[in-house]
């Protein structure tokens, strides 16, 4: 049982008192109600049956004001796949389990001597976990080692990755496109999310596009220019733009080699491209040693893997931003991996308890961590499924009533400013900026909602603000293979909670 201490235990009661479990009950045994005439037309339109979506509309606090039955409860108790709603899950129990001041270390180690700029010796980075590693902190990792009077390493830069237990995985096992960043796999030395991003900046007097590539990956080939496209006239077009992807026609197929085989369009101006690395399991080592080299180091080893010495003091660590910063990214712009970081790291927590051993993280241990959770917080109702506690899996599942329950007892705790704060505002930000209204343009800023699509399934679930103060939960899933179409059909749904609301 995680909450054992008084403390927990007093913050449980306390919490279950406040909302409620009339609340639950009232969510639970409620009959289902028919549906808001303008959300049944709008999945009617999209070819969805009314018996593939699950919704709840309840008052987010409903002992402070006595509106204790839900507006809607619609096949509330079915188990859904909520997509990227999952992450709402791995997020709140972060939070309440390391605390929003939680930060991941890297340690760094020294072992040989240093003497007139040179390391008789190796450098040793150990991962744990951080999943914001990107590019401009490891630049400042590897500067830090040169502030140590480090410039030449005459051993090999060893990379430590035992924290996960974790196994291969192929990018495109889950949807066949392992050169899109959000397929990156989890890693406890994650560095910039295995990503490259290319910037192409047109030069009209030249008549090419400029490639610059971040991180610069050792031994990797670079095309480091592309012609522009030529216009009508045989000069390079300045209004023309399209689909400047398919146009350069990248290969991206051989890992020592970035090509492209087009032209770029100048009226696009200037472009920046994120795609997955070719080879993942070699993207730290080509990103550490490229960066290395350019930082006007050398090394007379390679990099490589290898483990952390024991019971040595680290020369340095560098910190990640705290989990309250790290949960906007994973929230407001859906961001998986850094959602499989967290959820993994629930296991490696030394406060939490150990399933795989010390030190050591995996899924299966994180899954009995987060079932251990919702135990001592909500019982054995609602338990979720969670595969990798991103929502980019065909397992994962919650029922649409366990989610309401999740979002009333985080908005009456402690962490309702920092989970509240991560989510997608309406119309506004994150993966919800470009959402428009259907029927009321109430729904724009008034809403705090975090989104999830996959090809099966599209949710919606956060708070709704009315205007009259009523803050209320908002949970809809639809699985069904046009449920991406029937998207419409949720935020009118929103915009019925936010009329209803207001009653």
């Amino acid at each position: 049982m995680l909450f054992n201490s008084p403390r927990a235990q007093f913050k449980a009661r306390l919490l279950a008192g406040l909302i409620g479990l009339c609340t639950f009950n009232a969510v639970a045994q409620g009959p289902s109600q028919v549906l808001p005439p303008e959300v049944d037309a709008l999945l009617a339109r999209a070819k969805v049956p009314r018996e593939a979506l699950a919704a709840v509309v309840v008052d987010a606090a409903p002992a402070f004001n006595g509106q204790s039955a839900p507006l809607l409860s619609y096949h509330a108790r079915v188990a859904m796949n909520p997509a990227s709603v999952m992450k709402l899950v791995t997020t709140y129990a972060g939070l309440e389990l390391l605390g929003p001041s939680f930060t991941w270390n890297t340690p760094v180690y020294v072992d040989g001597t240093v003497a007139d700029g040179v390391l008789q010796g190796d450098l040793i980075i150990q991962g744990k976990g951080d999943p914001k590693l990107v590019l401009e902190r490891l630049w400042l990792l590897l500067r830090r080692v040169q502030g140590m009077g480090i410039k030449t390493i005459t051993g090999d830069i060893l990379l430590d990755r035992s924290a996960f237990a974790i196994p291969t995985q192929n990018p495109a096992d889950f949807d066949g496109e392992p050169m899109r960043p959000y397929n990156a796999t989890p890693d406890a030395l994650l560095i910039n999310f295995k990503s490259v991003v290319m910037t192409f900046t047109p030069n009209l007097a030249s008549g090419i596009a400029s490639v610059s590539f971040d991180p610069p990956l050792a031994s990797v080939q670079m095309q480091s220019s592309v012609p522009l496209s030529a216009g009508q006239n045989g000069t390079a077009s300045l209004t023309d733009c399209g689909d400047y992807r398919a146009q350069l026609k990248a290969d991206f197929a051989n890992p020592l080699r970035i090509a492209f085989n087009g032209s770029y369009p100048a009226g696009c101006g200037e472009k920046v491209w994120s795609v997955a690395y070719a080879d993942p399991p070699r993207y730290a080592e080509r990103a550490i040693a490229g960066l290395w080299q350019e930082m006007g180091g050398h090394l007379g080893g390679r990099v490589r893997e290898g483990r952390a010495p024991l019971n040595q003091k680290p020369a340095f660590e560098i910190t990640s931003p705290p989990l309250a910063e790290v949960i906007r990214d994973i929230n407001k712009y859906s961001n998986n991996v850094m959602a499989q970081q967290l959820f993994l790291t629930l296991s490696l927590a030394p406060n939490l308890p150990l399933i795989q051993g010390p030190g050591v993280a995996s899924n299966e241990a994180s899954r009995e961590v987060v079932r251990s959770w919702w135990q001592g917080r909500f019982g054995n109702e609602d338990q979720p499924f969670l595969d990798n506690g991103s929502g980019l899996s065909r397992q994962e599942r919650i029922t649409a009533q366990g989610l309401a329950r999740l979002l009333q007892t985080a908005y009456v705790s402690g962490d309702m400013p920092e989970l509240m704060a991560s989510l997608p505002i309406m119309g506004v930000d994150g993966t919800l900026k470009r959402s428009k209204s259907r029927t009321s343009p109430l729904a724009q800023g008034w809403a705090h909602l975090k989104s999830g699509t996959l090809r099966d399934s599209t949710a919606l679930a956060g708070y709704v603000d009315a205007a009259n103060g009523r803050r209320l939960v908002v949970v809809a899933i639809i699985n069904h293979p046009n449920a991406p179409a029937a998207r419409p059909a949720l935020e009118a749904l929103v915009d019925w909670a936010l009329k209803e609301g207001n009653r």
